[in-house]
């Protein structure tokens, strides 16, 4: 397989502005996620600490095996709302005792480790890549239940973490539940529905109602020891199956049971050799654009993500503006298609429908690289099919069964998001960089079109078109559009997994294919109908 040339010139004016400006994006980021380290900020943390409890990432530490990496995910899930960045839960993929898991761990130092809307997207979320990808589950809870003031975007919908957590075990998928303090109300339900259950020895507190609740339902007088807690569970309910000592202990045992699992994958893992691409992915912070609208050649990010550079392009020649073809990221055959100039002509359509069936023949997972303003519209595309041959590649995309793992790099727009296997299309994972844009369209388009609807209404009408007002409108739409497109917008809203430093993007995508291989890879060999 041909190793790709790379024709950066670190020193040129576009390199240096695209360098700046992503360098900008990804301090901004890191920012944040500091943020979000930080969880309930240096009171409540010293008051944990002072309870003799630890962090909930420290606990995250001993529980994951030393020296190996931990996917976090969602990390900015409900930034910009009135409830704190990161959701008051800790998600994401690491190794413990041998096994890639998922790990789901509340955050007890912000506001008691309670549910709100964004925690409980974020909780669910990980719950679908865990069944999506065969990854056992280990919770660390901790959590005083629902937001209570928030209730009525809770109730109904978070009944589905135990529906989905019961599906993982008749999935034969394994769940366990390292109880550290409270676990109230719909919360007792968690370490009740998953398969383990460890129970920290005056920590943990199970109960579907505390003692207030008690008294005001039923009169009688009780304790949190009698009604929820370790040792009662472990004595006489039965819902604990171990009794652990302090948190140290219940984050060992439940190393052990994992341990005891024998899990094994179901994919055939790496099958090509390891080695690093022959380019720099330091280079990409240069290489992607500033501004959207500015092509990117994504061979250019291939060359620095895929193993020893190496890709064999498919058909080169034809539909320019999808670049597709074959390569191993940390020895994970794949195939890729990634956008070139930003628009999908039929041709590329074609393409990449084509390319699609070839990846399920061979059961090979797609990486899907996002730089995309849509399908291309006008009298002539609309004559020539343009609809029938994005119809076809949308058909492809949704009933491939191959893992896909999709990366927004600049911009992904309209039904090109589609096309590229966004997040209504169920990518296994999908993760944006941190300059990146996602909406219906671009701000100055989608302001420019209601501009038009506009004077064409009070044409119609007869009526004179108010020039002032118009200008002011669409100031205020653009704006509005701008920030609502941003990618820490959208990643607060769960439409993705995460926002990344563009030069994280081979590790991450190595570490998603890793994951997805602990369930079997296995492509479609039917398809529905494909309009001709």
């Amino acid at each position: 397989m041909p190793a790709l040339k790379s024709t950066i010139d670190t020193r040129d004016a576009g390199y240096l502005r695209n360098q700046a400006a992503q360098t900008e994006a990804v301090a901004a980021l890191e920012a944040q996620l500091d943020v979000v380290r930080a969880g309930g900020g240096d009171r409540y943390n010293t008051r944990h600490h002072e309870r003799g409890k630890l962090l909930v990432r420290e606990r995250l530490e001993l529980l994951l095996d030393r020296d190996t990496p931990f996917l976090e995910l969602s990390s900015l899930a409900a930034w910009g709302t009135r409830f704190t960045v990161g959701a008051s839960i800790l998600t994401g993929i690491g190794v413990i005792s041998g096994v890639e898991c998922m790990v789901i761990a509340h955050d007890p130092t912000v506001r008691g480790g309670a549910m709100n809307p964004y925690t409980l997207k974020k909780n669910l979320r990980a719950l679908d890549i865990a069944r999506e990808n065969r990854l056992p589950v280990v919770y660390l809870v901790e959590s005083g239940g629902a937001d209570l003031p928030t209730q009525s975007e809770l109730f109904v919908d978070a009944g589905k973490i135990f529906q989905k957590l019961t599906q993982l075990s008749a999935n034969g998928i394994s769940s366990i539940a390292l109880v550290f303090g409270n676990a109230t109300a719909g919360g007792a339900y968690v370490p009740g529905m998953c398969d383990y259950c460890v129970l920290v020895d005056g920590g943990a507190k199970v109960f579907l109602g505390g003692p207030p609740l008690v008294k005001m339902a039923t009169g009688e007088d009780s304790d949190d020891e009698s009604l929820g807690g370790a040792r009662m569970h472990s004595h006489v309910s039965g819902l604990g199956d171990q009794l652990a000592l302090d948190e140290v202990d219940a984050i060992r045992i439940g190393r052990q049971i994992v341990a005891e699992l024998g899990w094994k994958k179901l994919g055939p893992g790496p099958t090509r050799e390891l080695r690093e691409p022959l380019h720099d992915p330091e280079e990409l912070l240069g290489i992607a654009a500033a501004d959207f609208r500015v092509p990117v050649d994504p061979r250019e990010v291939l060359a620095r993500v895929l193993d020893g550079s190496e890709f064999g392009e498919y058909k080169p020649g034809y539909g320019s503006s999808l670049v597709c073809g074959w390569g191993s990221i940390h020895g994970f055959a794949v195939g890729v298609l990634a956008n070139h100039n930003g628009v999908l002509f039929s041709d590329e359509a074609k393409k990449g429908t084509e390319f699609i069936l070839l990846a399920n023949q061979t059961d090979t997972p797609l990486v899907f690289l996002h730089n995309v303003t849509g399908f291309m519209v006008g009298a002539a595309y609309e004559q020539g099919g343009i609809i029938k041959d994005g119809a076809k590649m949308i058909n492809a995309v949704a009933n491939s069964t191959v893992p896909h793992l999709s990366i927004n790099m600049g911009a992904s727009f309209g039904a090109g998001n589609y096309g590229m296997s966004g997040r209504a299309y169920d990518p296994r994972f999908m993760f944006s960089w941190a300059n990146a844009r996602l909406a219906v369209m671009g701000a100055a388009q989608l302001a420019g079109v209601l501009s038009i609807v506009g004077r064409e209404s009070a044409a119609s009408a007869g009526k004179p078109y108010d020039e002032e007002a118009d200008a002011q409108r669409t100031a205020e739409i653009e704006a509005q559009i701008e920030r609502e497109s941003h990618a820490f917008f959208t990643t607060a809203r769960m439409y993705d997994d995460g926002v990344i430093d563009p030069r994280d993007t081979r590790t991450v995508l190595g570490m998603c294919l890793s994951a997805a291989h602990s369930q079997t890879v296995e492509g479609r060999r039917g398809f529905g109908v494909f309009r001709m």
